[in-house]
């Protein structure tokens, strides 16, 4: 049957079907080495430089086990709420990919290392939402591969494509929830902020850095629909690697809407994985997936068993640290602002970068003000991350401590920045370099004072007649005059001194 490939509205799709998530987030861990050899895992190095006979394959090579791979998987499981299995194992999923140079993945099927979780997630409007987790379970990455001559990068209509196996090998957790039923017209913001707060998680518990731009976090967005009433789920698509937060919203949305269109139009959904487009946040079809796909999964007969003791599990627990939800609610409070403010931070990337220039001698205020202005201006502008700033929270936070102290005002202190961002040295050296010192110089000032008021007697004459306001323009003149390096507030008080009025 003939099938649309129109969209429908999003609020036609949900006055007929409610949608149904599945969502599959993997995570790079951040070991030294892979998850069954030796091999490095640093990034940027040549291709190929970082294999061995076991990552590649080769015969006789035998797999050992990452000991802190195991002890991340752990940390994970326990900070998802997770049982910990007692006993579990490896096994081997067949199939056939050029980047997979063993012709299988060594992973984890029917014995995961951790099961049966959930994790709170808190959307814009402060309501929570509880995601049940699946699973938790162990395995390799892939490695990469290059099309090459083709117009998209992919693999259709290239020339010929290029292998690293650098990569391959590399510990893995993939991390799957159990089906999200109940979010409504909220299943897009439901999926993104699952996957933000998971990867706020990782980040807290310090076993990747979870940078999805970097492919070390990425989400497959598993999405069907059924209509109102219906227990039964209907056929779901997979939309893969989906590499931001903002991709997962939008890719989650336009599935939505294109399910809707397929069943609105009497046509049947494919199972099958998608590719998502981050240009327009479309989809398109990738390869169809049967459910009866046989990977012909059986244990890994190279590897052990698992068996964490329970004293080491419990050690671990006992040294997870203080959940994000927990310590965003903890920060809030003590910064006093509202939820919506805090989301706001969150969003920017600027929790830590915040709390480092807190711990750096700023008062929480300041903080927030730099690096919610005019550092995420400069990070919005250059297409980085605020953490990727040449500019580190003790530079925010010397900025802040010459601006109390009168050595600076804020229009000094944005060029400070933009000096310590373009590389010109710290904050001090700056002020040094440009000569940005506040004028306090009262001699000076008053004589600048004194020009600004005999170059605009019809201004210092309304300004007698009891218009104080109208002090501003000749506070304006006062500070272009010192080019902008004047205390403002000071200028105005000598000018009504001068003047003979007073500000009450």
């Amino acid at each position: 049957m003939t099938v649309t490939s129109d969209l429908v509205s999003y609020e036609e799709a949900l006055a007929t079907y409610d949608p149904v998530m599945g969502l599959e987030v993997h995570v790079e861990l951040g070991t030294k080495t892979k998850m069954f050899c030796g091999c490095s895992t640093a990034l940027k190095q040549d291709a190929n430089s970082q294999t061995c006979p076991t990552c590649l394959g080769l015969p006789g090579a035998l797999p050992v086990v990452n000991e802190i791979g195991v002890e991340s998987a752990i940390k994970i499981g326990l900070a998802l709420n997770c049982e910990i299995a007692e006993w579990c194992r490896f096994a081997r999923k067949n199939y056939f990919y050029p980047d997979m140079p063993k012709n299988f993945q060594t992973s984890q099927y029917d014995e995961p290392i951790a099961f049966n979780g959930h994790l709170d997630v808190q959307l814009e409007d402060g309501e929570v939402f509880r995601v049940e987790i699946e699973r938790a379970h162990m395995e390799e990455d892939t490695g990469k591969s290059t099309h090459v001559g083709g117009a998209t990068g992919r693999i259709h209509g290239a020339s010929h494509s290029l292998l690293d196996y650098n990569r391959a090998g590399i510990p893995l957790i993939e991390i799957v929830t159990k089906p999200i039923e109940g979010a409504g017209e909220r299943a897009p913001e439901v999926a993104k902020a699952y996957v933000a707060e998971l990867r706020e998680l990782i980040k807290a518990l310090g076993v990747s850095e979870a940078r999805m731009d970097k492919g070390q976090m990425r989400c497959d967005v598993n999405l069907s629909l059924r209509p109102h009433g219906r227990e039964e789920f209907g056929t779901r698509s997979e939309t893969k690697n989906v590499n931001s937060l903002r991709s997962v919203e939008r890719a989650a949305r336009f599935e939505i809407q294109r399910h809707a269109a397929v069943l609105n139009s009497g046509g049947t959904i494919v199972q099958e994985t998608r590719h998502f487009h981050e240009e327009d946040g479309s989809t398109t079809s990738g390869r169809i997936k049967d459910n009866a796909e046989d990977y012909r999964y059986f244990p890994e007969p190279d590897l052990v068993p698992v068996a964490p003791a329970r004293e080491w599990v419990e050690k671990l627990r006992a040294g997870l640290p203080e959940m994000p939800r927990v310590r965003r609610n903890r920060l809030r409070e003590e910064w006093g602002i509202s939820e919506h403010d805090m989301q706001s931070i969150l969003n920017a990337g600027a929790v830590e970068p915040i709390v480092a220039t807190i711990e750096a001698g700023a008062d929480a205020a300041s903080a927030r003000k730099w690096w919610m202005g005019e550092l995420a201006r400069n990070a919005n502008e250059s297409g980085q991350a605020l953490e990727e700033l040449p500019i580190t929270p003790a530079h925010v936070a010397r900025v802040t401590a010459l601006v109390s102290a009168g050595d600076l005002n804020d229009k000094l202190a944005r060029q400070v920045i933009e000096g310590v961002l373009k590389g010109e040295g710290t904050p001090d050296e700056v002020v040094e370099k440009r000569g940005l010192k506040v004028v306090s110089d009262e001699g000076a000032l008053t004589a600048a004072v004194d020009e600004a008021i005999a170059g605009n007697p019809g201004v210092a004459d309304k300004i007698r007649g009891g218009k104080v306001a109208a002090a501003g323009a000749l506070v304006g003149a006062v500070m272009k005059a010192t080019r902008g390096q004047a205390d403002a507030a000071r200028v105005k008080e000598l000018i009504l001194e001068k003047l003979g009025v007073s500000e009450g």
